[in-house]
Formats: C-alpha cells, structure tokens, sequence
C-alpha cells in the first residue's frame, strides 16, 4: 500500500512508512548494529519500508525480518508508533510513520539474508543480540531514540505482550 500523502490543515503527509520488530529470543532482543563510513555505529529494530505490493503493515514486517535476517517470527503484535518530518527520495516533505511490532523468533537462518541491504550493503549490517533488560537496552545506541525511551520505560510491558494470556 502507497503511503496516504493526503493531509488535512492539521495533519503532515505521510511520505514514508516501515515496520519493525522488537524482536525477543528468549532474553533477548536482536537489532542490527549499523556501521557506515564516516559515522558512529547505530542500533535498529529489524525491518524497513513498507512497499505497494505488500498485503499489510504485518506482511510488511514479514517480509523484511525475512529478508534482513533469513528470519520467521510468531505472536506479532503492535506496540508502538514513532512519525518523524522526513523528506522521501522524490523530494516531497513530509513526515514518516514507523510502526513497531513486539514478536518472538521462531528460527532464523543468516545465510538466507537477501535483498538491498544485504546484495548491495551500503556499510555494515551485523546481527547482534543484547538482553533484553534496561542494562542491555542502555549498552547500545538504539534508534530512533523515542524507540529507546519506550522500551526502556516499558520492558515489562513489552514482555507481558508476549505473555500465553494475552489472548
């Protein structure tokens, strides 16, 4: 689904949109260690760009743990939303929506990695994993930094998401 670019007097047009996971093994968390030439390294959730032909936000998210990670994940669900002023690669100003999902690995397999990131890697894209506490979380620079925040004001929020009585 194309971003909804239509806005109203009180509302930004939305030029870009991405999901992404906040993805649990166990204890802990996975995120992509991000190095690129000329910068400090940075931490991301697993994912990116939500594109015309997926089916959902969630199909999206799929896809993109998919191809970053060679990755399957369970018990999607949503749990925060960060929108940041954004210009798109046409030039139009706007703002972009990321939707952040908590799920759980079921199996990831890193030789399956594929698609830009991975065929024409613009730096370094490593797989890392911290725990999953407010020590793990504050041992890296995870971005955007409101994601940082939420997770760690909300640990036990985010695992309780991830609980069997969730529904």
């Amino acid at each position: 689904m194309p971003p909804d670019t239509h806005s109203s007097p009180t509302t930004r047009p939305v030029v870009k949109r991405t999901a992404r996971a906040i993805l649990l093994d166990g204890p802990d968390l996975i995120l992509i260690k991000r190095s690129k030439p000329g910068l400090a390294p940075y931490w991301i959730t697993p994912g990116g760009g939500i594109e015309s032909e997926d089916a959902s936000i969630v199909a999206a998210l799929h896809r993109e743990v998919d191809e970053e990670l060679g990755a399957k994940i369970t018990d999607v669900v949503p749990v925060f939303v960060d929108t940041v002023e954004h210009i798109a690669d046409d030039g139009s100003h706007g703002v972009k929506v990321q939707f952040f999902f908590a799920c759980r690995l079921e199996s990831m397999d890193l030789s399956l990695r594929h698609g830009p990131e991975i065929d024409s890697p613009e730096g370094e894209y490593e797989v890392v994993r911290v725990p999953f506490s407010r020590l793990g979380i504050a041992s890296v620079d995870i971005v955007p930094l409101t994601l940082r925040h939420y997770l760690d004001a909300n640990i036990e929020g985010v695992l309780g998401l991830l609980g069997p009585d969730l529904g």
